[in-house]
């Protein structure tokens, strides 16, 4: 993996490029399934969608997370 260069991204900020490998094979099937024509549009939505995935993980987490503590922080009746 390397560094290309920096362009202006959708924000106008500037982002890095970066510039892998990848099993042709892999990157195809990719397209396919994601109806998109070129090998770029296809890493960037696999790479979208893993990112949009793990941010809905952490927001069931912590849902419930919230909900566990909720219940801790409630005063228990003595057991015996």
């Amino acid at each position: 993996m390397r560094m290309r260069h920096r362009e202006r991204g959708r924000e106008g900020n500037t982002v890095a490029k970066v510039s892998i490998s990848l099993d042709a094979e892999l990157v195809v099937e990719v397209m396919v399934l994601a109806g998109v024509g070129s090998p770029q549009d296809a890493v960037e939505a696999v790479v979208r969608d893993y990112i949009a995935r793990g941010h809905r993980t952490e927001t069931r987490t912590d849902f419930k997370d919230r909900g566990l503590r909720e219940i801790d922080a409630k005063p228990q009746e003595p057991q015996g």
